[in-house]
C-alpha cells in the first residue's frame, strides 16, 4: 500500500496545524515550537511541506526524514527544502526551539532564490543535522528576531528585501557552523574520506564497467549510509574535489592506463569503463586532460 502524506501548501495551513492563529505574512513564519497546539501531536503522521524549512529544537520522542528515526533531545538543527517529507511519531513533541517556514515566492527571481540551491543542507539526511552551540544558537536567534520584527511591523518597500538579507544571513552562518563541525568531528570525517576512496578505488578495480556502468554519487553515498550532498560537501572541505570530480579522475587515471598498455580501440575503452557512447567519454577525457584518447595514446 502506497504511503500517504499531509500535503501542507501555504504558511495558512500550517498555522492550523500547529494551532497557533493566522499569520501575520502569506509567504513566511516563525514558530515557537513550544506553543504549538496538539493539533499534529495526536497521531503518527507524514507531512509534505512546499516551502523552505529550518528547525532549531529539542523533541521529546523521535521524528523521522527520509528512512531513519533521528533523537533531537540533544538540541539540533534540521533543514529541509519544498516536496521533502517529515514523518513524527505520536509520543513526539517538542520542548524549546522554533522552526523558520518560508514559501518558494518569497525568495523568487532575487540573489537568494538563485543561490538557494547552494546551501546544500537543505539535502543532507536528518542524521547529518546540525549542532550548534548556546552562541551559535544566540548569534541565529538575533537574525530570527530581525526575520519576524520586518514580517510583523508595518510593511514597506524595504520589507521584502530585508526580509531576503536576513534569511541569507541566517543561511550563511549556518553554512559557517557546518564546516566548524566538519572539522571538529575531524576523525569521523577523515575515516569517511578514507572509506569513499577505499570504495572508489574497489569499484574501478572491475577488469571491466560494461556490466556496471560508471558509478554515480547516489551509489557511494548509500554504500557509507550518507546523503549524497553532506558526502559531496565532506569530500570538498578537506580535499578540494567533490564526489562528482573523484569519480571523473578516477576514470581519466584509468582511461590512461588502457590507453598507454592495451590495443583497445578508444571505443572498447569507453565501454570498458562504464561509458554508453564512446563520445561522451572523449568529451570528459578532453576536458580533463586537455587531449583527446587518440592524441593522448600518441604522445611521447
Amino acid at each position: 500500500m502506497p504511503e500517504s502524506f499531509i500535503d501542507i501548501h501555504s504558511i495558512s495551513e500550517l498555522h492550523q496545524l500547529y494551532g497557533v492563529g493566522k499569520p501575520k505574512h502569506p509567504l513566511i513564519t516563525v514558530v515557537d515550537l513550544a506553543k504549538t497546539q496538539v493539533n499534529y501531536r495526536k497521531k503518527a503522521a507524514s507531512y509534505r511541506l512546499s516551502f523552505y524549512t529550518i528547525f532549531c529544537k529539542q523533541v521529546n520522542g523521535t521524528v523521522k526524514y527520509g528512512r531513519s528515526y533521528y533523537d533531537f533531545s540533544e538540541g539540533s538543527m534540521m533543514f529541509t527544502a519544498p516536496g521533502q517529507v517529515i514523518t513524527s511519531r505520536a509520543d513526539s513533541y517538542a520542548e524549546t526551539g522554533w522552526g523558520l517556514f518560508f514559501h518558494p515566492d518569497l525568495i523568487y527571481n532575487c540573489s537568494l532564490g538563485r543561490r538557494i540551491k547552494e546551501y546544500t543542507f537543505f539535502y543532507y539526511e536528518i542524521s547529518e543535522a546540525l549542532h550548534i552551540s548556546q552562541e551559535e544558537k544566540d548569534t541565529l536567534e538575533a537574525c530570527l528576531q530581525n526575520i519576524r520584527k520586518e514580517y510583523t511591523q508595518n510593511i514597506d518597500k524595504h520589507t521584502h528585501t530585508l526580509i531576503q538579507s536576513n534569511i541569507e544571513l541566517l543561511l550563511n552562518y549556518c553554512s559557517r557552523f557546518y564546516e566548524r563541525q566538519f572539522y571538529t568531528r575531524q576523525k569521523v570525517s577523515n575515516d569517511a574520506v578514507q572509506q569513499f576512496e577505499k570504495l572508489l578505488n574497489d569499484y574501478f578495480a572491475q577488469p571491466t564497467l560494461i556490466n556496471t556502468g560508471l558509478p554515480s554519487v547516489a551509489y557511494f553515498a548509500e554504500q557509507m549510509h550518507l546523503s549524497p550532498n553532506y558526502l559531496s560537501d565532506l569530500l570538498h572541505r578537506f580535499t578540494g574535489k567533490t564526489t562528482q570530480e573523484y569519480i571523473h579522475l578516477q576514470v581519466v587515471d584509468k582511461a590512461k592506463s588502457l590507453l598507454w598498455s592495451t590495443d583497445q580501440s578508444v571505443s572498447e575503452i569507453a565501454y570498458a569503463l562504464g561509458f554508453g557512447y564512446p563520445s561522451q567519454f572523449s568529451r570528459l577525457f578532453k576536458n580533463k586532460t586537455g587531449y583527446a584518447p587518440s592524441e593522448y595514446r600518441h604522445l611521447n
